[in-house]
């Protein structure tokens, strides 16, 4: 005898409620710390180390010394709310893409460690709870560029962007470089053309950092379907776009130190540092295979780390 469609809808809805029950047991049986942990790898806990490194640098630049201790403390809770929240959001939208990449699949939610609905209600209610947080106890403007960042990575990048076009990782850079601009915005009250500059350092500087990653992990995006350049092009084209962004990056961080009026520190760290990044990158091109992408990704981590670094000690040490 064939099955009613109300007997169908009753099958489907018993079969996801076991599910459910047996994904609550087994998160009961884990130990507490295994779950939190678990819960903080939602937030993306490398994006947030980025927006430490950007962030507080940048507030010391706006203010021409080290600003108020709270301002930095209520500054970097609502860039954390935001880039956490943006980081579950993201991965609540990307869990079918998870499942099939090697590199994500032992993620929380395509392992089924956590609920997908956890995952979106913490990504929007924090994202939510960051401009709230601005508002109240730093400015409207640094608020109005969280959420905005927030919504662009959710959004425009995550939702659209990610799988659509070969330029989704320029594009998506935008939310990326979004904490200095968030960092100056909240010290100041207003945008400049130097803030400007620390965002376009940022900006340029992500293309080649994550491409680096992405020429190794070409073969999963492929089978997840991302359009991303080292696995819609050839491989020798996104080494050049590489070496062009990298050579982007350095100028910007040249234009940004004599914006700010910067001083030796700073212009030894971005002058060494910039001919690093290009010789790296130059390597990567000419060298065959993707021998070269785990230094390029390496490098232009610390790379970063020290050019806002000095940026900070050169205004603190030396103004």
């Amino acid at each position: 005898m064939s099955e009613t469609g109300s007997q169908r809808h009753k099958r489907a809805s018993s079969v996801s409620l076991s599910d459910t029950s047996d994904l609550s047991q087994s998160m009961s049986k884990r130990s507490f710390s295994t779950v939190l942990y678990d819960y903080l790898i939602l937030l993306k806990p490398s994006i947030i180390v980025l927006l430490l490194i950007t962030t507080v640098p940048a507030m010391i630049l706006a203010n021409d010394a080290w600003p108020d201790a709270w301002l930095v403390i209520a500054t970097l809770i609502g860039g954390i709310l935001a880039a956490g929240g943006a980081g579950a959001a993201n991965m609540y939208i990307d869990r079918d893409i998870d499942k099939i990449m090697v590199r994500t699949r032992s993620r929380p939610l395509p392992a089924g460690r956590i609920p997908a609905r956890h995952a979106a209600i913490a990504g929007w209610s924090m994202g939510t709870a960051s401009g709230v947080w601005l508002v109240l106890t730093v400015n409207i403007l640094s608020a109005v560029l969280a959420v905005s960042a927030f919504f662009f990575y959710v959004v425009v990048y995550s939702m659209w962007l990610k799988r659509t076009t070969v330029h989704n990782t320029v594009l998506g850079g935008i939310a990326g470089a979004a904490p200095p601009l968030i960092g100056w915005a909240a010290v100041t009250g207003s945008i400049d053309w130097t803030s400007a500059l620390l965002f376009l350092v940022v900006f340029a500087w992500q293309p080649p950092h994550f491409w680096a990653l992405a020429l190794l992990l070409a073969d999963d995006y492929r089978d997840a379907n991302v359009p991303m350049l080292p696995a819609v092009r050839d491989e020798g084209e996104t080494k050049y776009h590489t070496l062009i962004w990298s050579m982007l990056t350095a100028a910007v961080t040249l234009a940004l130190g004599i914006t700010a009026r910067l001083g030796a520190l700073y212009f030894a760290i971005a002058t060494i540092g910039g001919i690093g990044l290009i010789v790296v990158a130059w390597r990567l091109y000419r060298t065959p295979g993707v021998e070269m992408a785990p230094v390029m990704f390496r490098y232009s981590t610390i790379y970063l780390t020290l050019l806002f670094g000095s940026m900070a000690a050169d205004r603190l040490l030396f103004d």
